[in-house]
C-alpha cells in the first residue's frame, strides 16, 4: 500500500487537473497526452507533503536522433534543453544514460538515452504553477 503522502499528494495533483502516469515509490509521475488516445511519461516528477516538495524534471537527448555523436555531444545536447528550467531555480542533480532494448530481442540495443535530471524544492504556494510550467517546457534535445 503506498505511504498516504503520496496518495494524498496524487490526489492533490489530480485535483488540480494533472494526469498521472504512475508512482515510483515516494514520487508522483505525471503524464503527457500527446495525442487524445496516447499517454506517456512527461518527464516531471513531484513528490513530497504540504511541508516540503520536489520537482524533478529528466531531459534527454536520444542517440539515434544524432547519429555519429559521441557521448560527451549527447550529455551536451541533453544539458541544451535545461535552461528554461535552470531559469525557475532548478539544478542537476543526477545524469544516467539508459539502454532502449528491442523488446522482441533484449540482447539487441535500439537506442540509448542520455538523461539530466535537474531538481528543486518548491514552496506548496508555487506548486502547481510550476508543475504546468515544468510539464510544458520541451525535454527532449532539438535534431
Amino acid at each position: 500500500m503506498p505511504d498516504p503522502t503520496v496518495t494524498d499528494l496524487k490526489k492533490r495533483l489530480l485535483d488540480a487537473g494533472f494526469e498521472v502516469y504512475r508512482t515510483l515509490g515516494n514520487q508522483v509521475v505525471l503524464a503527457d497526452r500527446v495525442r487524445d488516445n496516447l499517454i506517456m511519461d512527461s518527464g516531471v516528477r513531484v513528490e513530497g507533503d504540504a511541508d516540503r516538495y520536489v520537482v524533478s524534471i529528466v531531459f534527454r537527448a536520444q542517440a539515434a536522433d544524432f547519429p555519429g555523436e559521441t557521448e560527451d555531444e549527447l550529455w551536451a545536447r541533453a544539458r541544451s534543453a535545461v535552461g528554461p528550467a535552470e531559469q525557475l531555480g532548478f539544478s542537476e542533480t543526477s545524469t544516467a544514460a539508459h539502454p532502449i532494448l528491442d523488446p522482441g530481442d533484449r540482447t539487441r540495443v535500439l537506442d540509448t538515452w542520455y538523461e539530466v535530471v535537474l531538481s528543486g524544492p518548491v514552496p506548496d504556494a508555487d506548486l502547481v504553477d510550476l508543475l504546468n510550467s515544468a510539464v510544458s517546457m520541451a525535454k527532449t534535445a532539438d535534431r
